[in-house]
């Protein structure tokens, strides 16, 4: 299984934080988010949302949330693994915090 965690503090720059911004303003793709990150890796058809919208609409979702960094996809077969970049995360938080 393989898991994106580092000790080492992340510096995202200006535009990543702005990806970031924009990938958690969408509900259903915070949704997906939270669901990730409640779970040590989760398998995609395990997402709640599939059964409110389209595979497509999910994958989309997802491809946004990895852009950003905040996901890493791993494929599993025909499947896929989805797992929280937590450095990243919490770069992301941190830096909100101290606005």
């Amino acid at each position: 299984m393989k898991k994106k965690d580092s000790v080492a503090e992340v510096k995202l720059s200006e535009e990543q934080f702005q990806a970031i911004a924009r990938a958690l303003s969408d509900p259903r793709r915070f949704a997906i988010l939270r669901q990730v990150a409640a779970a040590d890796g989760m398998e995609c058809a395990s997402l709640e949302e599939h059964e409110c919208i389209s595979p497509a609409t999910i994958s989309h979702h997802m491809k946004e949330l990895n852009e950003a960094g905040l996901i890493e996809i791993t494929r599993v077969g025909r499947g896929a693994r989805l797992f929280l970049c937590r450095p990243i995360f919490t770069a992301y938080v941190n830096r909100l915090a101290s606005i």
